[in-house]
């Protein structure tokens, strides 16, 4: 985790003219530092902290308790939904803003139930970008136009985007440490690692890899990665790798 040390991380309250306190988070390393340069600008940002996934997000939250996160969603070892659940669950006052490639009804439903407070395209444009971060800081909501536009289709079709269930899927079964095992599987890591990552036995690491292949009826990594490539897990650059 690169980190800036925060200048009170023990005080969250913000007076009227104190500089909104964020937390980047995104794991491409460009990506990161162009957000970084078109942050830095605004005189009421100050970037308290920089996270490259979603396990050094939840201790960066922790530490330096900001005002606002700003998560992408395809993250390495721990994702930004399950990331925004467990900032979310510790500290309902810190607002998190959803940015991804995604589009999909089904991610936006995801991120808002995990505890995120927006959702916005990495293609939107800067001043965006900027109204959604200062939108969620005052404690409104924000979706991109475009996924609000998804979210009215869902509903006027007689489905809630945000509340009502769907079919249940595969995916639906699979627990969040299934879950969270599937996609460190699918990026490369050994049952040791992952183990020694989420500190548990090794055994029971094979027993959540057995579980969840058998409830996604997959038969070996190749096929697990192609799922998670098209669920849009992981980066479809692992696909080449194999």
């Amino acid at each position: 985790m690169e980190s800036i040390r925060a200048k009170n991380p023990s005080t969250r309250a913000r007076s009227r003219h104190a500089r909104l306190r964020l937390l980047l988070v995104e794991d491409h390393a460009i990506l990161r530092e162009g957000l970084r340069a078109l942050l830095s600008t605004e005189k009421d940002i100050d970037i308290v902290a920089e996270s490259s996934d979603g396990g050094s997000a939840i201790k960066a939250a922790q530490e330096h308790q900001p005002d606002v996160i700003l998560m992408d969603l395809s993250l390495p070892r721990l994702n930004g939904v399950d990331a925004i659940r467990h900032i979310h669950n510790r500290d309902p006052d810190i607002r998190i803003l959803a940015l991804t490639v995604h589009k999909s009804e089904e991610y936006i439903r995801s991120a808002l139930a995990a505890g995120a407070s927006g959702y916005i395209l990495k293609d939107s444009n800067r001043s965006e970008l900027l109204m959604a971060i200062r939108s969620i800081a005052k404690g409104h909501s924000f979706l991109s136009p475009e996924m609000s536009r998804k979210v009215v289709s869902g509903y006027l079709n007689g489905f809630d985007g945000l509340q009502n269930e769907k079919t249940t899927t595969s995916w639906d079964t699979l627990t969040n440490r299934e879950r969270q095992i599937l996609k460190m599987v699918a990026e490369g890591y050994r049952n040791k690692d992952i183990a020694k990552y989420l500190f548990i036995s090794v055994k029971t690491v094979e027993k959540h890899r057995a579980n969840m292949m058998k409830k996604l009826n997959l038969r070996n990594v190749p096929a697990l990665t192609a799922y998670c490539v098209e669920r849009g897990l992981i980066d479809s650059a692992f696909m080449y790798e194999l």
